[in-house]
């Protein structure tokens, strides 16, 4: 039996207990705060459940620029504000954790056969004369 795409997607819905409001704050010149105010499906503010910062800001890559988001734990928003610098300092460690994580995975996951493993046409070690190339295993990207 043939299902069609969207018998598998299931519908999208908003929990109505786990709505916010966005109120958006820049500097224009280092980053955003989105503080998340909760509110009640009406619209309401939501005073059993407390607010969120979140810090927006953009780091430069030799790719590009690369967006980065993060949680600023804070009571208000002019704490928000005071402990902004830290919350990115944090983001962007774990960024750059990250894409050395990505970059050694993506070299680590180029192989060559072994030397002696057999190869192109039924030769050793991948048809190069002397069995291969030197040392065998995996290639080191710089």
């Amino acid at each position: 039996m043939v299902t069609k795409p969207e018998e598998k997607m299931p519908e999208p819905k908003m929990d109505a207990a786990a709505l916010y409001r966005e109120d958006v704050y820049t500097d224009r010149k280092v980053g955003t705060i989105r503080r998340l105010v909760p509110v009640k499906a009406d619209g309401s503010p939501d005073d059993a459940r407390k607010p969120s910062y979140i810090g927006e800001a953009q780091i430069l890559t030799t790719v590009g620029s690369m967006p980065l988001s993060f949680e600023i734990p804070a009571q208000s928003l002019e704490e928000a504000i005071a402990r902004y610098g830290d919350a990115a300092k944090r983001a962007v460690e774990r960024a750059v954790q990250e894409l050395q994580e990505l970059r050694r995975q993506a070299s680590s996951s180029i192989l060559i056969p072994e030397p002696g493993a057999g190869g192109l046409g039924g030769m050793p070690g991948g048809g190069l004369p002397g069995g291969g190339l030197p040392g065998g295993g995996k290639i080191k990207l710089p």
